[in-house]
């Protein structure tokens, strides 16, 4: 009798928690979990980089995936210039009601280069190993297009009718090249992408201090990107008579310059509320230091220790780095020419020609009346330019209720506790053109990431199990809640 009462106790139990499982995590989303993680492997394992994968490849796979879900051929176009035919996008429509206008959700399917001698597992084959998913693209951002793909086809198949149209864009070229697919379907096809506000899902993410959940960041604004070339010439000469006139030497100390230089401090709306949020969750120094930054005029010493942070010091600044060498053109030759790319990272308001004369300014020898080293703007085509770009990126004005609102919901329910924060994002992303198009754009994502391990365009890249996962179940319900009413 009493094995038969534990035996009932135990099943009792057993079924308790089955049933705690269910409340979390229904069959629904389960099966959607699965369908994300099979897209997210599938994408993995296409090589979209510019130098010799296809996003069109890409592109037509999730187009695939779409008709097979029961979208019509006549919601999703793959299209792009026929100049590259490497270079497609697709976009998919999910119809609502009409109620509101439509909401616009981003994602690139290129990727970064990578090499094999440079990784410890193939790139490009997903691989799960101590509870994370490695590849090239783990977390910018295939993750991100195969969340955004899996929520979308499951609200086709429940039968879901949105209060505005969602239509999703998976493009090329915003990791470089010269086919950028949301700039161009912008100019050529913008009937297609039209919408009142923008979800981006290449950055934003519940920012954690190891493991530990300490708040939602949302991109509602972010640095704009700038690559300028440095060359430095010299007649050369033979190798056994070195002189101290050096085109190799002459560019390290340009590079050194720039690697002292720091570029003024800033703070626009969405930085200050960024920083004024955290100062309740601070601590000691931090805390201290954050109330005098946030002071009018700020405290100088108090910038120059929350800099001492990588992610702190790019928020407040404008930054530039080298990220390319080349120079001399024989083993047994002065060089006659180095070069150097210094990619920047530029904080809204300022122009590509602005940052390009500061440069110049940086690197100027004053000891020398007439400047060895020529600073150029690259474009998108790899063109070198005299002059920079007047292009610059945008601050958005107050964040949208109906972004925000189901975000804090759907936060105090998966991450209780931690705080909805707006910020910059210091990277940069295609944001840009839709920003500059008059559509609000935010990077929203549910998914976990570490601040002491970031891989994203490096070695190694990788994204949590869990992480991926969550963000899976968080994006469901938080798409819903911008389209629910």
């Amino acid at each position: 009798m009493k094995s038969k009462q534990l035996w009932l106790g135990l099943f009792l139990s057993a079924m308790l928690v089955v049933s705690m499982q269910a409340q979390q995590l229904s069959p629904a989303d389960e099966a959607t979990r699965k369908l994300a993680l099979d897209i997210f492997k599938q994408l993995i394992e296409i090589n979209t980089t510019d130098s010799v994968g296809s996003v069109t490849a890409a592109a037509e796979a999730m187009a695939k995936r779409f008709r097979d879900a029961g979208f019509p051929d006549s919601d999703i176009r793959v299209l792009g210039p026929n100049t590259n035919d490497r270079k497609k996008n697709v976009v998919v429509r999910l119809h609502g009601s009409g109620k509101h206008k439509p909401v616009l959700l981003i994602g690139h399917l290129d990727v970064v280069e990578a090499r094999r001698e440079d990784w410890t597992t193939d790139p490009f084959q997903f691989i799960e190993k101590d509870g994370y998913y490695y590849g090239r693209g783990s977390s910018d951002m295939k993750d991100g297009d195969a969340i955004m793909s899996a929520t979308l086809i499951r609200m086709k198949k429940e039968g879901y009718v949105p209060s505005r149209d969602i239509i999703l864009a998976l493009t090329a070229d915003e990791e470089g090249g010269t086919s950028n697919g949301v700039d161009w379907l912008l100019k050529n096809h913008r009937d297609l992408i039209d919408a009142e506000f923008v979800l981006n899902h290449d950055g934003g993410g519940v920012l954690a201090d190891h493991g530990k959940p300490l708040l939602m960041e949302v991109d509602a604004t972010e640095k704009l990107y700038g690559d300028f070339v440095l060359t430095a010439t010299n007649p050369g000469g033979h190798s056994s008579l070195p002189r101290p006139e050096n085109a190799i030497y002459e560019l390290a100390d340009a590079l050194t310059r720039i690697a002292h230089y720091q570029f003024p401090f800033e703070l626009n709306n969405i930085t200050r509320a960024y920083y004024e949020r955290q100062v309740p969750m601070a601590t000691g120094q931090r805390a201290a230091d954050l109330k005098a930054m946030l002071k009018t005029p700020p405290d100088i010493d108090a910038i120059a220790r929350l800099s001492l942070d990588p992610m702190d010091n790019s928020t407040m600044h404008t930054t530039c780095v080298a990220t390319r060498l080349s120079g001399g053109h024989a083993n047994n030759a002065l060089p006659q020419m180095a070069q150097a790319n210094v990619n920047c990272r530029i904080e809204p308001g300022h122009t590509l020609e602005e940052i390009r004369l500061t440069l110049e300014k940086v690197v100027a020898d004053p000891k020398v009346a007439n400047p060895t080293i020529k600073v150029q703007f690259r474009e998108n085509n790899n063109q070198l330019l005299d002059h920079g770009s007047d292009r610059h990126s945008y601050v958005p004005a107050a964040p949208r209720k109906e972004v925000f609102d189901p975000l804090d919901k759907v936060v105090a329910k998966m991450w209780p506790g931690i705080p909805v924060l707006p910020n910059m994002s210091t990277g940069a992303s295609d944001g840009v053109y839709t920003n500059a198009a008059g559509m609000p754009t935010y990077a929203v994502s549910g998914e976990q990431y570490d601040r002491d391990d970031i891989r994203a365009h490096g070695k190694d890249e990788r994204i949590g199990v869990e992480a991926f996962l969550r963000g899976v179940d968080f994006y469901y319900v938080f798409l819903k809640g911008v389209t629910a009413e």
